[in-house]
């Protein structure tokens, strides 16, 4: 059973029905409220660590499919191999039983592909380098990363030493055999050495292939990764060329210099290249751009080419036979943590294999390697980058290994496929992302949200069913953040349904969709500012119903506080302002109390910097603030709590002149009777230092500018 099915599983019966006819919170705690296993989150802080944690494919450009050329530098760049076998990733294991037969398969590769290649073939940095040994030595051992060109590079290499002929040899020969492969031919390549740490390629054997090389006047290439068992040999490494170089010689091939040019310079070329693609894709896209030049594709149809190449890769990986099960469940889950720590994204992958497993093969206990490939390896496979970057933390950052696909666009189109294009792996997926969603890492449960909102881009009906709502109406608060969360999320990428889910369960029957409802909005509409004023509606008319608890209307109140930090600030408090003018004191005690929650947080977008830096000079926003504020110094319930946030305005102001003089505009219009202006001067006059120091000194100006006799406006 996973961690999250047991969490379930010790869980009490759902709650009877309420007065409302649904799911009533438990007895036995004060106002009726439910005895939780924990608590809840603050609505601001949640809001924090759901942008702090959330992948950058929902939050950030790479969202969007259309491409976009990003400035700085590409990764992992491809490029030289045009014809001939491509890997496109997935790991191919050799297995060697017995000792090797004395025949291996080989074969004179035709003239005319290397003719081809020699058109279009582009120079890496590293080619003249390899040139001059495989001149100077007769045999050179090219090693690089897959899908990069080697194949290519070394049909070049043989090339350009003058050979006319080249034939291919069997790359499963020993490495003790190689000589006795060297024939009549004046070139040999070997591509791809089936090596192993029980048969390595050891300085001897290429000696032996030197000199029967010289005996024969003739040359070899060996290809192999970067990885490979090589003991006491030289070799030379491998760099792809620029992906733009390649490009272009194709297109000179295809169309001719001025052709090639005249291409080069659209901006579906442009975007195309801001994204990492093998050779053979940048080979396909040179043929489709030729197709263009020549009227036989439209603009649009070039401009797919690119995403159809990802969605290509990613077939191919879940079709692969020969790429395991356990490297596919890294695939996933590098897709769930990209621009993640790469310890997640394996270690969390491994339980999705263990899930996979079981669906596969549920006769089996599931077996996972403790010792493995290196960071190295899985991230060649995976097409990804591992970089140094600090990690935010609750304790400050800290310097982690992460880890991104190389194409931002991999990891949404290979969450959508595993959803949509592979229905078996769903219930071991569900299973996993519960698991993930009962983590105690920040990070993880908000990549749990994230993903699901993925997935409910691709079939929103089974996200809602398998996930969303089951969270939704737990008694934990946890699973109903992470339902928050998700909802939110999936708005960003464009579900429309998710104002209408969060409006009908913000006056569900069942108490804690109410409560997934109304941290929904705190969530929404700051990052989707034009759902700000739908959302006040519903969270006031939330708060008019007689059925609101005490504890229920506190959190109507955290989350309309962070409304005044979306859309038009200025719009929002006339809003909030014109509801604390109605009668209803439910109403009015919903608008202070969420008033005086956002005065209490001064970060940087908060009420007090927006009214700094742009209310201070808007006529209607410091009308409306000064309603507010008044509403609140003389309201009983929340009089304390209305000077406690001024107080801390006012402190604020001893660190930053422009608030200080925001204040000094302020202070003024707060004043609307006498007891106004005594309980505003026993404030500044009484104001304590801050964490023990001296008064404020801005206490003392504001005092003045409070008690001057100037007319105010």
């Amino acid at each position: 059973m996973t961690a999250y099915a047991e969490q379930q599983a010790g869980r009490e019966r759902p709650p009877a029905p309420d007065a409302e006819g649904g799911a009533a919170p438990p007895q036995g705690a004060p106002d009726g409220q439910p005895e939780q296993p924990d608590e809840p989150q603050e609505a601001h802080a949640a809001r924090r660590e759901l942008i702090e944690h959330a992948p950058e494919f929902i939050l950030g450009a790479s969202a969007a499919f259309g491409g976009s050329l990003v400035g700085g530098s590409q990764h992992g760049v491809s490029g030289g191999q045009v014809a001939g076998d491509v890997f496109m990733g997935g790991k191919t294991e050799h297995h060697h039983h017995g000792p090797a037969g004395p025949r291996h398969a080989s074969g004179e590769i035709p003239r005319a592909e290397l003719d081809r290649l020699a058109a279009v073939f582009a120079e890496s940095g590293s080619f003249a380098p390899a040139l001059e040994r495989l001149s100077r030595e007769r045999v050179v051992v090219l090693t690089g990363a897959h899908s990069t060109g080697r194949r290519a590079a070394a049909l070049m290499l043989l090339h350009r030493v003058g050979v006319r002929s080249v034939r291919a040899l069997d790359p499963d020969v020993s490495p003790a055999a190689i000589p006795d492969q060297i024939t009549g031919a004046h070139g040999h390549v070997l591509c791809e050495l089936a090596l192993s740490r029980g048969r390595p390629l050891r300085e001897h054997h290429v000696l032996a292939a030197r000199e029967r090389l010289r005996e024969r006047d003739g040359y070899l290439v060996v290809t192999a990764e970067r990885t490979a068992a090589l003991h006491g040999v030289g070799t030379e490494r491998w760099e792809p060329p620029q992906a733009v170089d390649i490009l272009y010689n194709h297109l000179g091939h295809l169309l001719g210099r001025s052709g090639a040019d005249e291409v080069s310079g659209l901006d579906v070329v442009r975007d195309f290249l801001a994204h990492d693609h093998r050779p053979q894709e940048l080979a396909a896209f040179a043929e489709r751009l030729a197709d263009f030049h020549r009227g036989g594709v439209s603009l649009d149809e070039l401009a797919g080419f690119s995403r159809a190449t990802v969605e290509r890769q990613v077939r191919q990986w879940f079709d692969d036979a020969a790429t395991g099960l356990r490297d596919k469940a890294f695939l996933i889950s590098l897709a769930v943590f990209d621009q993640a720590p790469y310890t997640l994204a394996a270690e969390l992958g491994d339980r999705l294999f263990a899930e996979l497993q079981l669906t596969e093969t549920p006769q089996e206990t599931a077996r996972i390697p403790v010792f493995g490939s290196s960071p190295a390896e899985r991230l060649r496979l995976a097409r990804a980058r591992g970089y140094e970057e600090n990690e935010a933390t609750e304790w400050g950052p800290v310097p982690q290994l992460m880890a991104e696909y190389e194409d931002p666009r991999t990891a949404r189109v290979l969450l959508e496929e595993v959803w949509t294009g592979q229905p078996s792996a769903r219930p071991a997926l569900v299973r996993w992302i519960k698991q993930l969603a009962a983590d105690p890492r920040p990070v993880v449960r908000t990549r749990a949200a994230a993903c699901t909102a993925l997935l409910a881009t691709a079939d929103l009906p089974s996200a809602m069913a398998q996930l969303i709502d089951g969270w939704a109406t737990t008694r934990a608060f946890a699973p109903r953040l992470i339902a928050a969360n998700a909802l939110t999320l999936a708005h960003l990428l464009g579900v429309p349904a998710v104002p209408r889910i969060l409006a009908q369960w913000c006056t569900d029957r069942h108490y804690a969709r109410r409560w997934t409802a109304i941290r929904g909005y705190a969530l929404l509409a700051p990052l989707s500012p034009d759902q700000a004023s739908a959302a006040l509606d519903a969270l006031a008319g939330r708060a008019r119903s007689d059925a609101s608890s005490d504890y229920e209307q506190g959190q109507l109140a955290q989350s309309a506080a962070l409304l005044l930090a979306a859309g038009d600030r200025a719009e929002m408090l006339g809003s909030l302002a014109a509801l604390g003018r109605q009668e209803s004191p439910a109403i009015r005690s919903f608008v202070l109390s969420s008033f005086v929650t956002a005065c209490t947080h001064t970060d940087e977008d908060g009420v007090l910097a927006w009214f700094a830096a742009e209310g201070v000079r808007n006529p209607d926003g410091i009308r409306d603030l000064a309603t507010l504020w008044r509403l609140g110094l003389n309201d009983r319930t929340h009089t304390r709590a209305t000077l406690d946030a001024l107080r801390s305005w006012l402190y604020e102001a001893e660190r930053h002149p422009e608030t200080e003089f925001a204040l000094a505009t302020l202070l003024p219009q707060l004043v609307a009777s006498g007891e106004d202006l005594s309980r505003l001067s026993h404030l500044l006059r009484t104001a304590p230092g801050e964490r023990g120091g001296p008064p404020p000194e801005a206490a003392g100006r504001l005092l003045t500018v409070l008690t001057s006799p100037s007319p105010r406006s």
